[in-house]
Protein backbone atom coordinates (compact mmCIF):
# COMPACT_ATOMS: atom_id res chain seq x y z
CA UNK A 1 0.00 0.00 0.00
CA UNK A 2 1.16 3.34 -0.74
CA UNK A 3 -0.09 6.81 0.32
CA UNK A 4 -0.38 8.94 -2.31
CA UNK A 5 1.46 12.80 -2.13
CA UNK A 6 0.45 14.46 -5.68
CA UNK A 7 3.61 16.06 -7.06
CA UNK A 8 4.29 19.63 -7.17
CA UNK A 9 2.45 21.32 -10.00
CA UNK A 10 0.00 18.45 -10.52
CA UNK A 11 -3.02 19.53 -12.42
CA UNK A 12 -5.11 16.64 -11.92
CA UNK A 13 -5.09 15.89 -8.19
CA UNK A 14 -7.69 15.04 -5.05
CA UNK A 15 -9.58 18.20 -5.95
CA UNK A 16 -10.08 17.46 -9.20
CA UNK A 17 -10.63 14.14 -9.97
CA UNK A 18 -12.76 14.34 -13.57
CA UNK A 19 -14.46 11.59 -14.60
CA UNK A 20 -14.06 9.92 -18.45
CA UNK A 21 -13.53 6.19 -20.41
CA UNK A 22 -10.93 4.76 -21.93
CA UNK A 23 -9.83 1.91 -24.49
CA UNK A 24 -7.45 -0.17 -21.98
CA UNK A 25 -3.99 -2.19 -23.28
CA UNK A 26 -6.29 -4.93 -23.41
CA UNK A 27 -9.31 -2.94 -26.25
CA UNK A 28 -11.83 -3.18 -23.19
CA UNK A 29 -13.75 -0.26 -22.35
CA UNK A 30 -13.09 1.07 -18.78
CA UNK A 31 -14.67 4.01 -16.67
CA UNK A 32 -12.24 6.26 -14.83
CA UNK A 33 -11.32 8.70 -12.92
CA UNK A 34 -8.21 10.50 -13.88
CA UNK A 35 -5.28 11.17 -11.41
CA UNK A 36 -2.12 12.89 -12.53
CA UNK A 37 -1.10 11.37 -15.97
CA UNK A 38 -2.92 8.05 -14.77
CA UNK A 39 -6.16 6.81 -14.43
CA UNK A 40 -8.41 4.29 -11.75
CA UNK A 41 -10.68 1.66 -13.05
CA UNK A 42 -14.28 3.02 -11.33
CA UNK A 43 -15.13 -0.62 -11.02
CA UNK A 44 -12.74 -1.13 -8.12
CA UNK A 45 -15.43 1.84 -6.16
CA UNK A 46 -18.38 0.46 -7.62
CA UNK A 47 -18.60 -2.61 -10.42
CA UNK A 48 -22.23 -2.40 -10.85
CA UNK A 49 -22.78 1.24 -11.92
CA UNK A 50 -19.35 1.23 -14.16
CA UNK A 51 -19.62 -2.38 -15.34
CA UNK A 52 -20.12 -1.64 -19.06
CA UNK A 53 -16.93 1.02 -19.04
CA UNK A 54 -19.51 4.19 -19.68
CA UNK A 55 -20.86 6.80 -17.07
CA UNK A 56 -24.30 6.88 -18.22
CA UNK A 57 -25.65 4.70 -15.43
CA UNK A 58 -23.39 6.81 -13.06
CA UNK A 59 -24.90 10.36 -14.54
CA UNK A 60 -28.29 9.02 -13.79
CA UNK A 61 -27.69 7.92 -10.64
CA UNK A 62 -28.36 11.58 -9.02
CA UNK A 63 -26.05 13.65 -6.69
CA UNK A 64 -25.74 11.09 -3.61
CA UNK A 65 -24.20 8.49 -5.97
CA UNK A 66 -21.88 11.35 -6.92
CA UNK A 67 -20.84 12.47 -3.84
CA UNK A 68 -20.42 8.87 -2.84
CA UNK A 69 -18.79 7.70 -5.62
CA UNK A 70 -16.36 10.80 -5.18
CA UNK A 71 -15.19 10.00 -1.43
CA UNK A 72 -14.50 6.34 -2.31
CA UNK A 73 -12.57 6.73 -5.56
CA UNK A 74 -10.10 9.41 -3.83
CA UNK A 75 -10.04 6.82 -0.49
CA UNK A 76 -8.79 4.22 -2.98
CA UNK A 77 -6.28 6.44 -4.93
CA UNK A 78 -4.67 7.34 -1.69
CA UNK A 79 -4.54 3.80 -0.66
CA UNK A 80 -2.89 2.30 -3.37
CA UNK A 81 -1.53 3.62 -6.71
CA UNK A 82 -1.10 0.11 -8.09
CA UNK A 83 -4.56 0.19 -9.08
CA UNK A 84 -4.13 2.99 -11.33
CA UNK A 85 -3.48 2.66 -15.36
CA UNK A 86 -0.95 5.13 -17.24
CA UNK A 87 -3.22 7.22 -19.92
CA UNK A 88 -0.02 6.76 -21.68
CA UNK A 89 -1.57 3.24 -21.98
CA UNK A 90 -4.80 4.13 -22.85
CA UNK A 91 -7.19 5.88 -25.40
CA UNK A 92 -9.70 8.15 -23.76
CA UNK A 93 -12.96 7.91 -25.65
CA UNK A 94 -16.44 9.89 -24.81
CA UNK A 95 -17.52 8.63 -21.99
CA UNK A 96 -21.23 8.25 -22.44
CA UNK A 97 -24.40 8.49 -25.13
CA UNK A 98 -25.11 12.22 -25.78
CA UNK A 99 -28.54 12.52 -26.03
CA UNK A 100 -29.40 16.07 -27.32
CA UNK A 101 -27.16 19.21 -27.58
CA UNK A 102 -27.99 22.57 -26.92
CA UNK A 103 -25.88 25.41 -27.82
CA UNK A 104 -26.22 28.56 -25.98
CA UNK A 105 -24.77 32.42 -26.72
CA UNK A 106 -24.18 33.45 -23.34
CA UNK A 107 -21.13 36.03 -23.22
CA UNK A 108 -22.41 39.55 -23.91
CA UNK A 109 -18.67 40.67 -25.59
CA UNK A 110 -19.22 37.76 -28.24
CA UNK A 111 -22.60 38.52 -28.85
CA UNK A 112 -21.97 42.51 -29.49
CA UNK A 113 -19.20 42.16 -31.57
CA UNK A 114 -20.48 39.80 -33.32
CA UNK A 115 -23.43 41.43 -33.70
CA UNK A 116 -21.54 44.41 -35.06
CA UNK A 117 -19.70 42.29 -37.56
CA UNK A 118 -22.68 40.47 -38.79
CA UNK A 119 -25.38 43.20 -38.88
CA UNK A 120 -23.57 46.62 -39.19
CA UNK A 121 -25.43 49.83 -38.26
CA UNK A 122 -28.04 48.08 -36.32
CA UNK A 123 -28.02 47.42 -32.78
CA UNK A 124 -25.70 44.43 -32.57
CA UNK A 125 -27.74 42.53 -29.87
CA UNK A 126 -31.24 41.36 -30.49
CA UNK A 127 -34.32 43.09 -28.24
CA UNK A 128 -34.55 39.34 -26.52
CA UNK A 129 -30.54 38.97 -25.29
CA UNK A 130 -30.88 40.58 -22.11
CA UNK A 131 -34.16 39.40 -21.43
CA UNK A 132 -33.46 34.86 -22.22
CA UNK A 133 -30.21 32.76 -22.54
CA UNK A 134 -30.53 32.56 -26.37
CA UNK A 135 -29.50 29.17 -27.77
CA UNK A 136 -30.51 26.32 -30.36
CA UNK A 137 -30.84 22.65 -30.85
CA UNK A 138 -27.59 20.92 -32.37
CA UNK A 139 -27.15 17.54 -33.29
CA UNK A 140 -26.03 15.54 -31.19
CA UNK A 141 -24.30 13.54 -33.35
CA UNK A 142 -22.03 16.06 -34.27
CA UNK A 143 -20.24 15.54 -31.11
CA UNK A 144 -17.32 13.68 -31.24
CA UNK A 145 -14.37 13.41 -28.48
CA UNK A 146 -11.34 15.44 -28.62
CA UNK A 147 -8.59 14.21 -30.92
CA UNK A 148 -10.79 13.11 -33.54
CA UNK A 149 -9.87 14.51 -37.18
CA UNK A 150 -12.07 17.73 -38.38
CA UNK A 151 -12.89 17.62 -42.09
CA UNK A 152 -13.85 20.94 -43.91
CA UNK A 153 -17.20 21.30 -44.60
CA UNK A 154 -19.07 21.69 -47.98
CA UNK A 155 -22.29 24.05 -48.29
CA UNK A 156 -23.96 27.16 -49.31
CA UNK A 157 -21.49 29.71 -49.85
CA UNK A 158 -23.92 31.86 -51.52
CA UNK A 159 -26.81 32.46 -54.00
CA UNK A 160 -26.04 29.34 -56.62
CA UNK A 161 -22.21 28.41 -55.32
CA UNK A 162 -22.01 25.53 -53.18
CA UNK A 163 -18.28 24.09 -52.37
CA UNK A 164 -15.90 23.92 -49.01
CA UNK A 165 -15.65 26.94 -46.79
CA UNK A 166 -13.52 29.38 -46.71
CA UNK A 167 -14.23 30.86 -43.44
CA UNK A 168 -13.62 27.92 -41.05
CA UNK A 169 -13.16 28.82 -37.54
CA UNK A 170 -13.46 28.21 -33.87
CA UNK A 171 -15.02 28.53 -30.84
CA UNK A 172 -13.91 28.55 -27.12
CA UNK A 173 -16.32 27.35 -25.05
CA UNK A 174 -17.72 25.66 -22.06
CA UNK A 175 -20.05 22.27 -22.18
CA UNK A 176 -22.53 21.24 -19.02
CA UNK A 177 -23.44 17.28 -19.02
CA UNK A 178 -26.41 16.56 -17.36
CA UNK A 179 -27.23 13.15 -14.91
CA UNK A 180 -30.22 13.47 -13.37
CA UNK A 181 -33.36 14.00 -16.08
CA UNK A 182 -35.76 16.31 -15.14
CA UNK A 183 -38.02 19.13 -16.00
CA UNK A 184 -39.28 22.79 -15.42
CA UNK A 185 -35.68 22.83 -13.45
CA UNK A 186 -35.61 25.75 -11.21
CA UNK A 187 -32.17 27.91 -10.69
CA UNK A 188 -31.77 26.69 -7.56
CA UNK A 189 -31.92 23.31 -8.37
CA UNK A 190 -29.86 23.33 -11.41
CA UNK A 191 -26.68 21.12 -9.14
CA UNK A 192 -29.57 18.17 -8.71
CA UNK A 193 -29.31 17.77 -12.33
CA UNK A 194 -25.70 19.07 -13.71
CA UNK A 195 -23.57 16.59 -13.49
CA UNK A 196 -19.89 18.61 -13.99
CA UNK A 197 -18.68 20.41 -16.96
CA UNK A 198 -15.57 20.06 -19.89
CA UNK A 199 -14.36 21.85 -22.78
CA UNK A 200 -15.82 22.45 -26.02
CA UNK A 201 -15.00 23.56 -29.60
CA UNK A 202 -17.94 24.45 -31.28
CA UNK A 203 -16.26 24.53 -35.27
CA UNK A 204 -17.99 26.97 -37.33
CA UNK A 205 -18.00 27.30 -41.24
CA UNK A 206 -18.47 31.28 -41.22
CA UNK A 207 -19.58 31.52 -44.98
CA UNK A 208 -22.10 28.45 -44.90
CA UNK A 209 -23.45 30.28 -41.38
CA UNK A 210 -23.64 33.37 -42.93
CA UNK A 211 -25.97 32.59 -46.05
CA UNK A 212 -28.35 29.97 -44.45
CA UNK A 213 -28.94 31.53 -41.08
CA UNK A 214 -31.18 33.83 -41.66
CA UNK A 215 -34.00 33.29 -40.18
CA UNK A 216 -33.92 30.15 -38.47
CA UNK A 217 -30.16 29.98 -37.55
CA UNK A 218 -27.26 27.35 -37.60
CA UNK A 219 -27.41 24.69 -39.13
CA UNK A 220 -24.97 23.14 -41.78
CA UNK A 221 -22.61 25.79 -40.91
CA UNK A 222 -22.12 23.93 -37.27
CA UNK A 223 -23.16 20.65 -37.87
CA UNK A 224 -20.40 18.87 -39.17
CA UNK A 225 -18.42 18.63 -35.74
CA UNK A 226 -18.36 19.83 -31.85
CA UNK A 227 -15.23 18.45 -30.19
CA UNK A 228 -15.72 17.61 -25.98
CA UNK A 229 -13.11 17.17 -23.57
CA UNK A 230 -12.97 13.61 -22.95
CA UNK A 231 -12.38 14.77 -19.15
CA UNK A 232 -15.49 15.37 -17.32
CA UNK A 233 -14.90 17.75 -13.93
CA UNK A 234 -17.43 17.19 -11.61
CA UNK A 235 -19.23 20.64 -10.06
CA UNK A 236 -18.19 19.69 -6.61
CA UNK A 237 -14.32 20.38 -7.66
CA UNK A 238 -15.86 24.22 -8.32
CA UNK A 239 -17.18 25.00 -5.36
CA UNK A 240 -14.14 27.68 -4.63
CA UNK A 241 -14.41 29.51 -7.94
CA UNK A 242 -18.35 30.55 -8.33
CA UNK A 243 -19.12 34.50 -9.21
CA UNK A 244 -22.30 36.12 -9.03
CA UNK A 245 -23.12 37.65 -12.58
CA UNK A 246 -23.81 41.25 -13.22
CA UNK A 247 -27.02 41.36 -15.00
CA UNK A 248 -29.14 44.24 -15.89
CA UNK A 249 -32.28 43.92 -16.56
CA UNK A 250 -32.62 41.75 -13.43
CA UNK A 251 -34.39 38.70 -15.45
CA UNK A 252 -37.83 37.63 -14.61
CA UNK A 253 -38.46 35.51 -11.54
CA UNK A 254 -37.73 32.17 -12.64
CA UNK A 255 -34.42 32.99 -14.21
CA UNK A 256 -33.34 34.93 -10.82
CA UNK A 257 -29.89 33.67 -10.11
CA UNK A 258 -29.66 32.57 -6.26
CA UNK A 259 -27.48 31.57 -3.57
CA UNK A 260 -24.43 30.14 -3.84
CA UNK A 261 -24.48 31.78 -7.70
CA UNK A 262 -23.45 29.63 -10.22
CA UNK A 263 -21.32 31.79 -12.48
CA UNK A 264 -17.51 30.18 -12.86
CA UNK A 265 -14.52 31.90 -12.65
CA UNK A 266 -12.72 30.00 -15.72
CA UNK A 267 -9.90 30.68 -17.38
CA UNK A 268 -9.71 29.54 -21.22
CA UNK A 269 -7.12 29.69 -23.39
CA UNK A 270 -6.53 28.91 -27.06
CA UNK A 271 -3.81 27.76 -29.19
CA UNK A 272 -2.73 27.53 -33.27
CA UNK A 273 -0.32 25.22 -33.72
CA UNK A 274 1.44 25.38 -30.69
CA UNK A 275 0.69 29.48 -30.74
CA UNK A 276 -1.58 31.37 -28.11
CA UNK A 277 -3.92 33.26 -29.73
CA UNK A 278 -6.13 34.43 -27.18
CA UNK A 279 -7.36 33.95 -23.18
CA UNK A 280 -10.65 34.28 -22.70
CA UNK A 281 -12.31 34.58 -19.30
CA UNK A 282 -15.83 32.61 -18.31
CA UNK A 283 -16.13 34.93 -15.02
CA UNK A 284 -18.28 37.71 -17.09
CA UNK A 285 -20.52 35.98 -18.90
CA UNK A 286 -24.05 37.09 -18.67
CA UNK A 287 -25.85 33.89 -18.50
CA UNK A 288 -24.96 31.32 -16.27
CA UNK A 289 -25.46 27.38 -16.29
CA UNK A 290 -28.41 27.30 -14.19
CA UNK A 291 -30.08 29.99 -15.91
CA UNK A 292 -29.17 28.09 -19.47
CA UNK A 293 -30.98 24.81 -18.27
CA UNK A 294 -34.00 26.79 -16.17
CA UNK A 295 -34.71 28.29 -19.39
CA UNK A 296 -34.41 25.30 -21.77
CA UNK A 297 -36.77 23.12 -19.55
CA UNK A 298 -39.02 26.28 -18.95
CA UNK A 299 -42.32 25.06 -21.71
CA UNK A 300 -42.06 21.82 -20.29
CA UNK A 301 -39.22 20.55 -22.33
CA UNK A 302 -37.60 17.34 -20.76
CA UNK A 303 -32.98 17.03 -20.29
CA UNK A 304 -31.93 13.48 -20.26
CA UNK A 305 -29.17 12.10 -18.89
CA UNK A 306 -26.20 12.54 -21.26
CA UNK A 307 -27.42 15.71 -22.30
CA UNK A 308 -24.71 18.26 -23.52
CA UNK A 309 -25.16 22.48 -23.27
CA UNK A 310 -22.91 24.37 -23.86
CA UNK A 311 -21.81 28.10 -23.12
CA UNK A 312 -21.55 29.70 -26.76
CA UNK A 313 -17.98 31.53 -27.41
CA UNK A 314 -16.75 32.55 -24.45
CA UNK A 315 -15.10 36.49 -24.99
CA UNK A 316 -13.95 38.80 -22.87
CA UNK A 317 -13.56 43.12 -23.46
CA UNK A 318 -10.12 43.08 -24.68
CA UNK A 319 -8.88 42.46 -28.08
CA UNK A 320 -6.63 38.87 -26.98
CA UNK A 321 -9.96 37.64 -24.82
CA UNK A 322 -11.81 36.80 -28.09
CA UNK A 323 -12.64 33.60 -28.40
CA UNK A 324 -12.96 33.14 -32.07
CA UNK A 325 -11.66 33.80 -35.39
CA UNK A 326 -14.14 35.86 -36.20
CA UNK A 327 -13.65 38.39 -33.39
CA UNK A 328 -10.44 38.15 -33.32
CA UNK A 329 -9.76 39.01 -37.37
CA UNK A 330 -12.57 41.58 -37.25
CA UNK A 331 -14.06 39.18 -40.01
CA UNK A 332 -10.59 38.30 -41.82
CA UNK A 333 -9.60 42.00 -41.99
CA UNK A 334 -6.94 41.31 -39.06
CA UNK A 335 -4.98 38.58 -39.35
CA UNK A 336 -3.33 36.96 -36.51
CA UNK A 337 -0.12 36.52 -36.86
CA UNK A 338 1.50 32.53 -35.14
CA UNK A 339 4.99 31.95 -33.65
CA UNK A 340 5.92 30.98 -36.85
CA UNK A 341 5.31 34.12 -38.56
CA UNK A 342 2.41 32.87 -40.37
CA UNK A 343 -0.59 34.49 -40.22
CA UNK A 344 -4.22 33.44 -40.17
CA UNK A 345 -7.54 35.05 -40.76
CA UNK A 346 -9.34 31.70 -40.70
CA UNK A 347 -8.46 28.19 -40.40
CA UNK A 348 -6.32 26.64 -42.75
CA UNK A 349 -6.07 22.31 -43.60
CA UNK A 350 -3.22 20.83 -41.11
CA UNK A 351 -3.76 23.36 -38.32
CA UNK A 352 -4.14 21.86 -34.95
CA UNK A 353 -6.69 24.07 -32.76
CA UNK A 354 -6.10 23.45 -28.72
CA UNK A 355 -8.81 24.73 -26.12
CA UNK A 356 -7.23 24.08 -22.68
CA UNK A 357 -8.51 25.63 -19.25
CA UNK A 358 -8.02 26.03 -15.62
CA UNK A 359 -10.46 26.34 -12.53
CA UNK A 360 -8.12 28.69 -10.41
CA UNK A 361 -5.66 25.94 -9.25
CA UNK A 362 -7.37 22.82 -11.09
CA UNK A 363 -7.36 22.39 -14.47
CA UNK A 364 -10.28 21.07 -16.80
CA UNK A 365 -8.11 19.89 -19.31
CA UNK A 366 -8.29 19.93 -23.16
CA UNK A 367 -9.99 19.60 -26.50
CA UNK A 368 -8.10 19.83 -29.76
CA UNK A 369 -8.78 18.50 -33.19
CA UNK A 370 -6.77 19.25 -36.46
CA UNK A 371 -8.21 19.97 -40.01
CA UNK A 372 -8.39 17.99 -42.89
CA UNK A 373 -10.30 17.65 -46.17
CA UNK A 374 -11.13 13.89 -45.51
Amino acid sequence: MVVVRPRAGMTFGLDNLPYGSVIAPDRRRVAVVRFGDAALDLRHVDGTLFADGRLDAFLAAGPDAWGEVRGATAAVIESDTQLLLPLSDAEPVLGFAVADYVDFYASEQHAVTAGRILRPGTDPLPENWRHLPVGYHGRAGSVVVSGAPVRRPAGMLGPGSFGPTRRLDFEAEVAFVVGRPGTEIAVADADEHVFGVCLLNDWSARDIQRFEARPLGPFLGKSFATSVSPWITPLAALTDVRVAPQQDPAPVSHLQETDPPHGLRLALEVRINGAVISRPGFAGMYWTYAQMLAHLTSNGSAVRTGDVFASGTVSGPGAADAGCLLELTRDGAEPVVLDDGDRRTWLEDGDEVVISGAAGALTLGEVWGRIGQE
